[in-house]
């Protein structure tokens, strides 16, 4: 009991910080200890997380039945789990960070901002723990009722509004089809536990038609939270509507936290070691769909980004293209593939953070500034947040040496190895049409004079955000083998 309570700790903790949060709010009233609270919440679960990262499973904790366990062997320990705790945490930590000062200049600054983030920060951990599928659903759960909240946070504006209805009302249908996929799925295997299904996959007890109708729906249900084509259409909307730096941490933990249910659901019922011709032929069509979705998002999102004005529009539909990429290495469905999912998403997170602070830091009255056309001449008057701006676009881009270039080398590589040279060749072609808007961005900033109406902003909390996404970017582009040595290990 004494091993798995801590292994666990990343989980309990933020789900006691998460509940506490809301019941002092309610006690004490007082915004600067609710952040405090927060903040101190995060630093103990990066530490929980960081520990159980280091130290390698008790085999003592592996050989026991799942009736000697507390969790019933529903939950995973350490390793990717502990890993996926620590992303979010960190995730969790810098936008609370970066929030500080954005929600106090919009007066928007309400006790529930901090405890919400801690909630799905919560669900996000949930889901990298998943070894049930009960427990899956729960973590998308509780991520996204949260991100419906704070997508609607600033109540008095009507684009906040907004974005938060379709945003609940899509979500929605989609958590209906996730529900109903995993129904299907029970159906056909008669478990929820992930290890039971893989064996029963292995042994052949399954029934083919159930599998195959339960496990697109969940692909449905994930590719809505991951934003990907055609399931995408919501997350512009949505984006531009909620608070820049919510619209940052749904862009990049939210997606991030969609990926790794596809991680394992798919290691699960794709990579179940089995000769069987029925699964084989049912794998090979099911990543012949997902890699036709994953060039049709990379496509669609690239070339909408291209017209787009509204920099968060941009953003939006470049989020969109990025899942496509990281859906390369479910396709992939190999050691390199997976190593390359947690790469860029670890990459992605901080550079698309990242870009979403510098927003924030220039958005006035109730996000106006938000026109790719008010950066200009942005590094005459703020040279050193116009040059973090350019690091965080060109990573985007997959320029060296920032990590964005290793993350999509990884994943081409991978790709290419398992025998789709096509996606890649059209993931190249994807990522060459987004090198237009996002040296667009840094032309406006460099080369083209400055708006009648300069961009005014001073760089407060933010600045740790900043710092820290922009030296993760450098190390890891530097040192790639700093996330992969890691990665290795888990698969």
């Amino acid at each position: 009991m004494g091993l798995e309570i801590q292994y666990l700790m990343p989980i309990i903790a933020i789900s006691f910080f998460a509940v506490f949060s809301i019941v002092f709010d309610a006690i004490f009233q007082n915004k600067n200890f609710s952040f405090i609270f927060a903040l101190i919440g995060f630093i103990v679960v990066i530490i929980a997380a960081a520990q159980n990262l280091a130290v390698p499973v008790s085999q003592d904790l592996t050989v026991l039945r799942p009736d000697e366990l507390i969790s019933h062997n529903m939950v995973t320990f350490g390793g990717f789990a502990a890993y996926t705790d620590l992303l979010f945490a960190v995730a969790g930590l810098l936008t609370m960070i970066a929030s500080r000062t954005y929600i106090r200049r919009e007066y928007k600054e309400l006790n529930e901002y901090y405890s919400l983030i801690i909630l799905a920060v919560s669900g996000m951990m949930l889901i990298g723990h998943t070894n049930n599928l009960l427990i899956l659903f729960i973590g998308i759960e509780i991520m996204s009722i949260s991100f419906y909240v704070l997508a609607g946070y600033f109540r008095t504006s009507i684009k906040s509004i907004e974005a938060a209805l379709k945003y609940f009302l899509l979500g929605a249908f989609a958590t209906g089809f996730l529900l109903y996929g995993i129904a299907l799925i029970y159906g056909s295997t008669g478990s929820l536990d992930l290890n039971v299904i893989s064996s029963k996959l292995f042994d052949g007890h399954f029934n083919n038609t159930y599998l195959l109708i339960g496990f697109g729906l969940v692909i449905i249900g994930l590719s809505f939270k991951a934003a990907s084509f055609p399931f995408h259409q919501w997350a512009p909307d949505v984006y531009q509507g909620s608070p820049t730096i919510i619209a940052g941490f749904l862009s990049s933990a939210g997606k991030a936290a969609a990926l790794v249910g596809f991680i394992v659901v798919s290691r699960a019922i794709l990579n179940s070691g089995s000769t069987n011709e029925l699964l084989v032929k049912n794998k090979e069509t099911i990543q012949l769909i997902i890699a036709f979705i994953s060039a049709a998002t990379m496509l669609v999102g690239n070339i909408t980004a291209l017209v787009q004005k509204n920099i968060k529009r941009m953003l939006a539909y470049s989020s969109v293209a990025h899942a496509g990429y990281m859906l390369m290495g479910i396709v992939a469905d190999s050691k390199l593939g997976w190593e390359g999912v947690i790469f860029y998403m670890t990459a992605y997170l901080f550079m698309q953070l990242g870009a979403f602070v510098v927003i924030s830091i220039f958005e006035r009255n109730e996000q106006s500034k938000q026109m790719i056309s008010d950066y200009n001449g942005l590094s005459k008057t703020h040279p050193i947040i116009a040059a973090l701006m350019a690091v965080f676009m060109l990573s985007l881009a997959g320029i060296p040496p920032f990590a964005g270039f290793f993350g999509k080398y990884y994943l081409f590589v991978a790709t290419i190895n398992s025998g789709y040279l096509w996606l890649t060749i059209v993931a190249v072609i994807a990522s060459i049409i987004s090198m237009y808007y996002y040296i667009g961005v840094i032309l406006a900033m460099y080369f083209k004079d400055e708006s009648e109406t300069p961009l005014e902003g001073k760089c407060g909390l933010e600045g740790i955000a900043l710092f820290i996404s922009i030296a993760c970017l450098i190390i890891f582009g530097i040192f790639p083998f700093l996330i992969t040595d890691i990665a290795g290990t888990f698969f």
